[in-house]
């Protein structure tokens, strides 16, 4: 049923994470499916990452560690630069679905305690065609 799972991850809190990244492996193994890790940056230094470049091996070694840990088959990230996540973060997701032609999206619907990223989940699956699977953190 689905062939390319995009899981957008926030590697500033990727501990909290857990309970999306098991769901997509577990769909992405049921269905056979690959799965993609997406990260947005800044080109600044950040709490993440000094470079764009470090981010995007940083992106790479989640992914491979979530093909480790979970079970996912041939993992792959796609790293992004974006001059501010906070305003174009919604329409980055939805370009980076299209462009992966990814046929679902699994993320977390958002961190606790961190307001500000509560609605990217439902503002991505207003704004793209297709499926978004949001995972609400059991706590």
């Amino acid at each position: 049923m689905f062939k390319h799972i995009m899981v957008p991850v926030d590697l500033a809190h990727e501990g909290q994470l857990d309970r999306a990244l098991k769901v997509a492996a577990d769909l992405a193994g049921h269905y056979g499916a690959r799965v993609t890790y997406v990260g947005v940056t800044t080109p600044q230094p950040s709490s993440v990452a000094h470079t764009p470049q470090e981010f995007a091996e940083k992106l790479a070694r989640f992914a491979a560690a979530q093909g480790e840990t979970l079970g996912v088959a041939e993992p792959g990230s796609h790293p992004i630069v974006s001059h501010d996540p906070t305003i174009d973060l919604d329409k980055t997701l939805v370009d980076a679905v299209d462009e992966l032609g990814a046929d679902l999206v699994v993320m977390g619907s958002h961190i606790p305690r961190h307001f500000e990223l509560r609605n990217h989940g439902a503002h991505l699956a207003q704004l793209t065609h297709h499926s978004v699977m949001l995972v609400r953190d059991e706590t």
